[in-house]
């Protein structure tokens, strides 16, 4: 018995690496079809992910940067004035600005499941008051480690 073209278009289309044969689902893979059984429970979701909180202060923090250099606002305290911080708040933003540029990618590649943050902005003062970037690195990957 075949389908008319009417009935074919009424179906959902199949997920992408999946194609539906004689009304039962078939994963391709690797170049062989898979039936799923019926009461086969579907493969697990992927645990989502997110960026840490500290990579988002710190893209603030060169938006910040960059709103100054630029003349957008003249200086730290007119900054704070205009996005409700505090200059302290602006200064410890700023700060993040010093780690070093490997570090500082890091964190704004990193990400990680929902739930406690594994690198914190307080975490991060250490490190930022290390002078010297070789300094920053090492305590960087002593906190890394485990």
């Amino acid at each position: 018995m075949t389908r008319s073209s009417a009935q074919r278009s009424q179906e959902p289309p199949a997920e992408p690496g999946h194609r539906v044969f004689t009304g039962r689902l078939f994963r391709v893979q690797r170049g062989r079809a898979r039936v799923f059984a019926e009461d086969e429970p579907a493969p697990p979701a992927p645990e989502p992910r997110r960026p840490l909180r500290v990579a988002r202060m710190l893209a603030l923090a060169h938006r910040m940067q960059d709103m100054i250099e630029t003349g957008e606002v003249e200086d730290q305290a007119t900054l704070a004035r205009r996005l409700g911080f505090s200059r302290a708040r602006v200064t410890q933003l700023l700060d993040l600005l010093l780690l070093a540029p490997d570090i500082q990618e890091q964190i704004l590649f990193a990400e990680v499941p929902p739930g406690r943050d594994p690198v914190t902005e307080h975490s991060l003062r250490e490190v930022v008051r290390a002078c010297l970037w070789t300094r920053q690195r090492e305590i960087w990957a002593r906190r890394n480690k485990g």
